[in-house]
Parts: structure tokens; C-alpha cells; sequence
């Protein structure tokens, strides 16, 4: 969608940089877009999660590294810390929902099923009954009536479960690790130290749990240990940079806490099936098309 830039930008909303102030943000898209020449650059949100639905209009989408044709009623689930792109042609519009990932976490607690669905990146095709949801938050979200805020946390589950119970039916979506306190804790963990290349007794041992105990534990709940989930959230991100930016193999990396580029192209290569420049090349040639 376009060339490659030296990092991955990080917006908090679309290159603002102040809290959300309210239960939720939600905006149309032609708003936004047209400020930008319809086009929204590869960028990610650290703790925002986002819900764009296309009412009138086509486009592209960039989900990390998947690509999508967009068209009137497309559905785009976009989980913090998912890298994304967007075009739209002139005059399309719609309307993007946004939640703080603390938000999100008081509205779907207790509830697994849906925190699943929506903990990857997905399309699909919205349905009626989520359009009207949609509808009616947008409308909610710009009065200043009494219970406003109640009618939005309301609104705001509705939509979540409906895109959730869209989710269910697109491939790849159901993949998240079930939900579980200790699990919880450690995806936290992890998205804070991956980085530093935490080993699994580190992360046992910030659990106040055995490194046995905690390899069976995920082991259980996501078919994985707890080294292989290590191992793919650096995978995870080691594409992004690949796929969004012009930075070298080795740079990438440096970047990821490997002294050695070497042992990092055979760590990619064993959690994504090809080498870090075969990826790219993957990619390039995609685009190319």
C-alpha cells in the first residue's frame, strides 16, 4: 500500500496523542480520511482497539501483513499493537469505534469466548443487526444526554459481541489462547519484556508459579509452551518491522534484543516456516500482483 518507512509509527488515535476521554471514541471515516488524502499510513496502537466498519465507499486494508479489498459493509477488528494501513476512495465513509484496552477489559470480563474472538486481526462482513448497533452508537456517542455514558457501555458490549459471533466464522480468528488469570498475567508479561528475551523460569518467577507449572498451564490452554509462545511473539513482531518498514534483517535483529542475526533468522525460520528474507520476498512479490 506503500513504500516502506525506517519504523512503525505509534499513534494513541490516527496521530493524536491524548487520552480518550470518554467510555469509548467514535468517529465516521470520511472525517478523518479526508484530512489525510483518504489514506491512513501503516501505524499501530499500543492499548486501543479498534472496530471499522465501511458503510459506502471501497478501499484497501493492511492487517499486519494480510491484505484486504474493501467494499461497502466490510468489518476490520484491529486488537491493540496490530500494525495497519488503510485507503479509502474519495467520499467513502463509515464509522470507526475505539475502546482503551482498560475499557475493553471491564466490558468483556468474565467473558472468554468473545475476548477470543477478538484478540486477532480480522475482515468479515458485517450483518444488519451489527450495522444497527453501529448506528445507534454513533448517534448515542454525539449527544450529551443524561446516561449517556451507561447507554455507551451498553451499545459498546452489543457491538463487541456482534463482531465477536461475526469473528467466530473468519479463519484464523479463533487462534488467541483461551482466557485464564495466569495466562492473562503472562500475555502481559510478555508484551512488556519480549524484548529483553525473558526466559521462562523469569516469567514463572514474576508469576510467583513454578516454570513447570506455567509451561503446563499455557501448554493447556493453547497448545504451546510457554518457550514457543516466547518465540512467537518476537516471530509476531519481527514480521511487522519486516513487512512495514526498510530496515535490514540483521537491523531487525539488533532491534528485537538478538546479539546475533544469525540465531534470530533461525528462530524465525522455526516459528514462521521460512526465512526472514523469504518473508519478505513473500511479501513483495504479493504486492507486486
Amino acid at each position: 500500500m506503500q513504500a516502506r518507512e525506517d519504523t512503525i509509527r505509534h499513534y494513541d488515535l490516527y496521530g493524536e496523542s491524548g487520552q480518550l476521554p470518554d467510555v469509548m471514541h467514535c468517529e465516521s471515516i470520511a472525517v478523518r480520511s479526508a484530512l489525510h488524502d483518504w489514506e491512513l499510513v501503516a501505524h499501530r496502537h499500543a492499548h486501543l482497539h479498534q472496530l471499522l466498519l465501511l458503510r459506502r465507499g471501497a478501499g484497501r486494508a493492511q492487517l499486519d501483513d494480510a491484505r484486504f479489498a474493501l467494499g461497502p459493509g466490510a468489518l476490520l477488528n484491529v486488537p491493540p499493537g496490530t500494525v495497519h494501513a488503510l485507503r479509502f476512495e474519495p467520499g467513502s465513509d463509515g464509522l470507526v469505534v475505539t475502546w482503551t484496552q482498560a475499557m475493553l477489559d471491564q466490558l468483556l470480563d468474565g467473558d472468554a469466548a468473545v475476548r477470543q474472538r477478538l484478540a486477532r486481526a480480522w475482515m468479515a462482513a458485517a450483518d444488519p443487526a451489527l450495522d444497527s448497533v453501529a448506528l445507534q452508537l454513533a448517534e448515542e456517542y454525539a449527544t450529551r444526554a443524561a446516561a449517556r455514558a451507561l447507554v455507551l457501555r451498553g451499545l459498546g458490549c452489543a457491538l463487541l459481541a456482534r463482531a465477536a459471533r461475526l469473528g467466530a466464522g473468519v479463519e484464523g480468528a479463533l487462534h488467541a489462547p483461551p482466557d485464564s488469570r495466569l495466562h492473562r498475567g503472562f500475555e502481559e508479561l510478555l508484551e512488556a519484556h519480549f524484548r529483553e528475551h525473558w526466559r521462562v523460569a523469569d516469567y514463572a518467577r514474576a508469576l510467583a508459579v513454578t516454570p513447570t507449572h506455567l509451561s503446563r498451564v499455557l501448554r493447556g490452554l493453547s497448545g504451546q509452551s510457554a518457550s514457543a509462545l516466547i518465540d512467537a511473539r518476537l516471530v509476531r513482531e519481527a514480521r511487522r518491522q519486516l513487512a512495514f518498514t526498510n530496515l535490514r534483517v540483521a537491523s531487525v535483529a539488533y532491534a528485537l534484543g538478538f546479539a546475533d542475526p544469525a540465531l534470530f533468522s533461525r528462530v524465525f525460520t522455526r516459528t514462521a516456516g521460512c526465512s526472514p528474507r523469504a518473508f519478505r520476498q513473500q511479501l513483495d512479490s504479493r504486492q507486486a500482483r
